[in-house]
């Protein structure tokens, strides 16, 4: 019985997480305003802990950008930063209280990675979801 009980939680796990990141990329794509078109996108990875999760993408110059950051129902317990491709730091929410997401136009097209980590002392674990959109 502990044997079926095992495999039955282990096939069901992966949807439980699914749900999970499902229901924080919906609330994250509220950041997209009307005033924006997502990417079609979203970028999700489960963090326990310190992990740090890293997403890359190209954005390109000219366009204006918003990227929004959200793990669980509150705002605020996600960082994230943006890296142009010599690492450079280019922001980070940390510097503006974890804010849920950051608007930015890019002079030219470059390859950037974004990392994301949880503010553990509001979340101890959970899912990390960016979103992407450029202003229309």
């Amino acid at each position: 019985m502990n044997k079926l009980h095992l495999i039955l939680i282990s096939l069901f796990a992966p949807l439980a997480i699914q749900a999970q990141c499902d229901g924080t990329a919906a609330k994250c794509a509220q950041h997209i305003s009307e005033q924006y078109i997502s990417d079609g996108q979203s970028y999700r990875a489960l963090l326990n802990g310190p992990d740090i999760a890293e997403f890359r993408t190209t954005l390109f110059g000219g366009n204006t950008y918003r990227v929004a950051a959200c793990t669980g129902e509150t705002d605020g317990a996600i960082t994230f930063r943006l890296y142009d491709q010599d690492r450079n730091l280019l922001f980070t929410s940390a510097d503006f209280g974890n804010s849920p997401y950051w608007d930015f136009v890019l002079e030219s097209t470059m390859l950037v990675t974004i990392e994301a980590s949880l503010d553990e002392t509001r979340v101890p674990s959970g899912c990390a979801v960016l979103v992407i959109g450029f202003k229309k």
